[in-house]
């Protein structure tokens, strides 16, 4: 069946280009493309575009000026930022300025459909919470949003400081909306490092698709969530308390809580 959404590729390698066009006919996915800030501008103020997939540098500006234009302009679009990891801090502002993903360069076809696939779904679920917000509609609940006092990384995960100095990560709501039911989930060994934006965690959704899922601090894993292992369906029912991933001790909160989003100002 052939899908309504409309992608717009933003990147001047034609490689990439042609890999993302390639990737997303897959999927039945309709591709336009831009070589340049500029044209994209043009494309964007001239078509409507469900997904915006955009290199975050460009040989005449950068993705941010993508992401300023959709925000002023309250266009109603999901923005996919890719990156190389040298550049995973400007990732992590691209999440903090809106973006709802980011991928790595180089990424694999199923990292790429995977992506537009929580896209996909991201924008049918903020279509679902305008529409009912028009009608001033009550009672349905799309996604739960993360508790005061937390903070997150896009609508990716999110994290809580202890009063002990440790914090907790997890996964977000809406995250795990967008990809329908949790099926496994792989989790990174105690004692490990992870990174502010890059993948700690991965779901295998009940349709066989990983979605990989980035961590919003940086520190050291020193507890694993072992309710959590041995069920799975904690993290869909309860994801801000029982369904945390793990506890890790920080290494640089102050800076990098900066670039999170404080939960208590959420609205999709």
């Amino acid at each position: 069946m052939t899908r309504t959404s409309e992608i717009l590729v933003i990147d001047d390698e034609q490689v990439i280009i042609d890999a993302v066009k390639k990737t997303c006919s897959l999927d039945n996915y309709s591709v336009d493309t831009a070589a340049t800030v500029a044209e994209a501008i043009k494309k964007i103020d001239s078509n409507k575009y469900e997904i915006i997939i955009c290199d975050i540098m460009m040989p005449d500006g950068d993705g941010f000026q993508i992401l300023d234009k959709v925000n002023n302009k309250n266009i109603n679009t999901a923005i996919i930022m890719t990156t190389g990891y040298s550049t995973v801090e400007n990732a992590v502002s691209s999440l903090y300025k809106g973006a709802v993903d980011f991928i790595p360069k180089p990424f694999t076809v199923d990292e790429l459909l995977n992506s537009v696939f929580r896209a996909n779904k991201y924008q049918k679920i903020k279509t679902k919470v305008a529409e009912y917000s028009l009608q001033k509609k009550n009672g349905e609940l799309f996604y739960v949003n993360c508790p005061a006092k937390y903070f997150r990384l896009g609508y990716s995960s999110w994290m809580f400081k202890e009063r002990d100095g440790s914090v907790l990560v997890g996964i977000c709501d809406l995250f795990l909306k967008t990809i329908d039911s949790v099926k496994k989930i792989d989790f990174v060994e105690s004692e490990s490092e992870i990174i502010q934006g890059i993948n700690c965690a991965q779901i295998i959704s009940g349709d066989e698709r990983a979605h990989k899922v980035l961590s919003p601090v940086s520190g050291r894993i020193v507890e694993l969530n072992e309710n959590l292992k041995m069920n799975f369906s904690l993290i869909e029912k309860d994801p801000y308390f029982e369904g945390w991933l793990y506890r890790i001790i920080p290494s640089d909160i102050g800076y990098e809580q900066k670039l999170l989003t404080p939960c208590s100002s959420d609205r999709l």
